[in-house]
């Protein structure tokens, strides 16, 4: 991986407080994800599953994970399944983990070939009464492929009906939504990469230029500095397109006198940032966008001091939708008929702020964590309201990432990329 080595401390911390959930005499297990293919003999890069990286920082394919919470002595209760390193395996795609280098990255003392797993597995469950299941239940999530661990999931309740079955992701769901130092250490590494990108094409927009040319500049940055990929698809939406949230074409070019929606961010070590900045093409905002671009900014810094501990993601939302509506009545966009014509499911402010303000991030952009429960410190959030005008022509939205803390305001993780107004065009009218 182009990542430098995860102190194996976190790995080791987070399969204690999985196994510290569960229930006396139980065994759960999470696979790696599928290797892709897209057709002929090609397929897609591989994407490790998140909980197995979670638990085990293992970043290859064919790999399981066993969690026993029994009466065996400490260092058997985890057992890492890895694929055989050969020659041929070897010559043809690179080396494959050695049960040493296994244990080096996870922590995790046994280590077994894949090809032992059924047979140790049925050893297993013969101490255990209860099997944890994984399967994804994020709030977003529309799976309709089967996975590797669906497949696995099928297999074992198939051979063990008698062993009762618990959900392993609702332990997950509370676990991966609090931070470990490490685990904020790296958000903010990929923070820090995305920094890279965004001064770098600060001094490179100009009138004339596309929008797949901003993309390019950002993957050749985030590469440079060990990030894999972007973190998810990049937004780079120029003039109307900045009122498209999810516009992913970036093939317009940008002409004078537009701003761009900038919605990208790196990854590092499978963690996500999420950054959006707005700016504009000629390296100067029309009044109109100042006003626009002033009031947003306002609303990200409130909406963040709104972080707390005890509040509920909703009612955040509500909160800042309040504070919007203000704004959007000062810019001229909603009048007293607008606030009097609202409704509980249909406030006014979603006109033009349509979406919500804020989501977990980690090791996924969309990260775990259970919205329908308070705020806790250690929990890491986007912070991203935005104004979308399609008559005239253009959007502003405002992304940071940040980390929530038991008391006083978050600590912003993209404190250092800029944002007033001022210097983003003193940087891209500087040479």
């Amino acid at each position: 991986m182009k990542y430098f080595p995860i102190d194996n401390s976190l790995f080791i911390k987070n399969r204690e407080k999985f196994k510290n959930k569960m229930s006396p005499k139980s065994i759960a297990f999470f696979n790696s994800n599928d290797q892709y293919p897209v057709s002929a003999d090609t397929t897609l890069p591989f994407e490790q599953h998140r909980d197995i990286f979670y638990l085990s920082g293992i970043n290859q394919e064919e790999s399981v994970l066993a969690i026993i919470n029994s009466d065996l002595e400490k260092s058997k209760q985890e057992i890492l399944f890895v694929t055989k390193p050969n020659e041929t395996l070897t010559h043809w795609e690179g080396e494959r983990l050695s049960k040493t280098k296994a244990y080096e990255i996870s922590g995790i003392k046994n280590v077994y070939w894949i090809e032992d797993l059924e047979k140790i597995v049925d050893k297993l469950m013969s101490l255990v009464d209860i099997l944890y299941i994984n399967t994804n239940e994020h709030y977003r999530a529309k799976v309709e492929t089967e996975t590797r661990e669906a497949r696995f999931n099928k297999w074992i309740k198939k051979n063990y009906p008698k062993k009762a079955n618990k959900r392993s992701n609702p332990i997950l769901q509370q676990l991966r939504a609090v931070k470990e130092p490490i685990e904020i250490e790296l958000i903010q590494k990929a923070c820090n990469i995305t920094e890279k990108g965004f001064r770098r094409i600060l001094n490179f927009v100009k009138p004339g230029v596309w929008e797949y040319e901003i993309e390019a500049e950002f993957s050749h940055e985030f590469l440079k500095n060990r990030s894999r990929k972007f973190a998810y698809t990049p937004i780079i939406a120029s003039g109307k397109n900045s009122n498209i949230l999810h516009y992913i074409e970036n093939n317009n070019q940008c002409k004078d006198g537009e701003v761009i929606l900038l919605d990208v961010g790196a990854e590092y070590a499978n963690y996500s940032s999420d950054m959006t900045r707005t700016i504009p093409v000629s390296g100067k905002f029309s009044k109109r966008q100042r006003d626009v671009y002033k009031s947003v900014l306002y609303v990200k810094n409130e909406a963040a001091k709104l972080l707390t501990p005890g509040i509920l993601w909703k009612d955040h939302h509500l909160e800042v939708g309040k504070i919007m509506t203000s704004e959007l009545i000062q810019l001229g966009l909603l009048d007293k008929a607008d606030i009097q014509n609202e409704t509980k499911e249909n406030p006014a402010f979603k006109k033009y702020f349509t979406h919500g303000t804020s989501h977990h991030l980690g090791l996924d952009t969309h990260d775990y964590g259970d919205i329908n429960k308070p705020i806790e410190a250690s929990n890491v959030f986007t912070v991203e309201p935005g104004i979308y005008i399609p008559k005239e022509g253009f959007g502003i939205r405002l992304e940071d990432d940040v980390v929530v803390q038991e008391k006083g305001n978050p600590i912003n993780l993209m404190k250092d990329i800029p944002i007033e107004i001022e210097e983003i065009e003193y940087l891209m009218n500087s040479k």
